[in-house]
């Protein structure tokens, strides 16, 4: 669940008049009270439920001097329309950058031709920079994050049709 789905259900109950609501999925827990005054005020909160999953750990340089050795990304299958098309994914928590510098042109475009071993962006994590590799050959289809914007782990990044 979003930010945006709990804000419009927070108005959602603020307008109905109800003084409580309790909601709860997989991974979250909300609880929404409305005061019984008619001054309008609203208690919201939200609570993380955690998961028994692996925690990924940061990568740990060796020498401050040098950077992070590069890490491959997790690539898997489309699960949409886009079946045929191999959904390369972001291996950390970050920001991207699909440049070297400013610069410089982006790593790769839509309609690219690349290889396997090819940098395809680089993700900033705790001031380390982080290459990310093309673990296939292919044709760039779609780049589904925009330059210098924050992506989470296992987030679609590119489109590659294998072909």
């Amino acid at each position: 669940m979003d930010l945006k789905d709990i804000q419009n259900l927070i108005k959602f109950v603020a307008k109905s008049g109800a003084s409580e609501v309790k909601l709860e999925t997989d991974d979250v827990k909300i609880t929404i009270k409305t005061g019984s005054d008619d001054k309008g005020e609203t208690t919201t909160y939200v609570q993380q439920i955690p998961v028994n999953a692996p925690v990924a750990q940061a990568p740990v340089a060796a020498q401050p001097a040098q950077p992070a050795a590069p890490q491959a990304a997790p690539v898997t299958p489309a699960a949409d329309n886009d079946s045929k098309y191999i959904t390369i994914k972001s291996p950390i928590i970050g920001t991207l950058y699909r440049k070297p510098s400013p610069d410089k042109p982006v790593f790769v475009e839509v309609g690219q031709t690349i290889n396997e071993g090819d940098v395809l962006c680089i993700i900033e994590a705790m001031k380390l920079f982080n290459e990310i590799e093309s673990e296939v050959s292919g044709k760039i289809v779609k780049v589904l994050v925009d330059d210098s914007s924050p992506v989470e782990f296992d987030q679609p990044l590119f489109l590659v049709d294998p072909s």
